[in-house]
């Protein structure tokens, strides 16, 4: 996630305005919401001492503001809580374990990342059992989706839509 969404995510989640988050950090008038659009959709980029102030705004990190060095422990932190908010992805325990999980109750996101999921732990498993080789397993994640022959990835329609669909149908009928 970007910065221009992590602001507009944070801002959100304070059940704030673009107006109202503007006019907090000194922006006046129109310009308010006209500057906190800008950052949001990222034709302008706010300096670090605005991103400063911005996460002392949303009591937040400035980690979580900016996107992440997933380089560092911190950053792939971060990374990992934004995947969490937007995702659905948890953490659990286990069997004495640390795992991370995927959310249920959002079914579009857990349903296409399941496949997706799978798919990547099928070849884990093909290389770990050494039906592949590191390098064919490292072709298949670094040019994922396309060598990838699971097809688990293939979007599913929405649930509004098959239920329009099969409304449709039983009218035909």
């Amino acid at each position: 996630m970007a910065i221009g969404q992590r602001i507009k995510f944070f801002r959100n989640r304070k059940g704030m305005t673009q107006k109202q988050l503007g006019e907090i950090l000194g922006f006046l008038g129109k310009t308010s919401d006209v500057r906190m659009a800008q950052y949001e959709s990222e034709a302008r980029v706010p300096k670090i001492d605005l991103v400063k102030e911005m996460a002392g705004i949303f009591d937040v990190s400035i980690h979580a503001l900016t996107v992440p060095n997933i380089d560092t422990y911190i950053g792939l932190m971060h990374t990992l809580f934004t995947l969490e908010d937007v995702y659905g992805l948890k953490i659990s325990e286990i069997d004495g374990e640390l795992c991370l999980r995927l959310d249920k109750s959002n079914r579009d996101n857990y349903t296409s990342l399941f496949n997706m999921f799978q798919a990547w732990q099928q070849m884990s498993a093909k290389l770990e059992q050494g039906e592949i080789t590191k390098e064919e397993y490292d072709q298949w994640r670094y040019k994922y989706p396309e060598l990838d022959n699971s097809h688990h990835w293939a979007k599913a329609p929405s649930q509004a839509l098959s239920d329009f669909l099969v409304s449709e149908l039983k009218k035909e009928k």
